[in-house]
């Protein structure tokens, strides 16, 4: 298993030391971008990690969503992408199928980068009905780390949020990490 950890704007500082990956927010919606996402993914790459980039997804307008998320998001080869789906500040939610939509239209944005399904245990158990998840499944269950409760394969476990959100990645190496991140 792989140590990494995933940070938002909230996140003013933080170490990469153990670490094997970063994952970074990048944008929300259609009119958020992430203002520490440069110098956040700038000490992730200093630090030798695998970088990846994660955007908030809100119901409605998915086509402009996934084109706002690669404008936005720097374009480098082995660099991971990730869709953020759960519930908004409002309580609402992108459907199933706009999830699917979103990671599809993304993967057709950038064919050369993994994209992954971020997601907590109670979406992808109760409002999940596709199990499409792109290339991986990166999901939230806060239990021991790489134990998560689900019967699904995962590629990603983030097993707490304190005191900031720790993963773990089901890689042997590295190299295999950096091998897979380049389809």
């Amino acid at each position: 298993m792989l140590r990494g950890i995933d940070v938002s704007s909230h996140q003013t500082s933080f170490d990469t030391d153990g670490l094997s990956f970063v994952i970074v927010k990048s944008t929300e919606g259609r009119s958020y971008v992430n203002p520490k996402m440069t110098s956040q993914a700038k000490k992730a790459r200093e630090g030798g990690c695998v970088v990846g980039f994660y955007h908030f997804l809100w119901p409605g307008n998915i086509t402009a969503q996934a084109e706002y998320f690669v404008s936005k998001t720097p374009e480098k080869s082995g660099d991971l992408l990730a869709v953020d789906w759960e519930y908004t500040g409002d309580r609402s939610a992108a459907s199933n199928k706009e999830k699917d939509r979103f990671i599809k239209e993304v993967k057709r944005l950038r064919p050369s980068h993994r994209v992954l399904l971020y997601t907590n245990r109670d979406f992808w158990l109760n409002r999940d009905t596709t199990s499409y998840a792109g290339d991986g499944l990166w999901i939230a269950d806060y239990v021991r780390a790489g134990k998560p409760r689900i019967k699904a394969k995962w590629t990603i476990h983030q097993y707490t949020s304190s005191p900031l959100d720790k993963n773990v990645a089901d890689f042997e190496s590295e190299d295999a990490l950096r091998e897979w991140a380049k389809p």
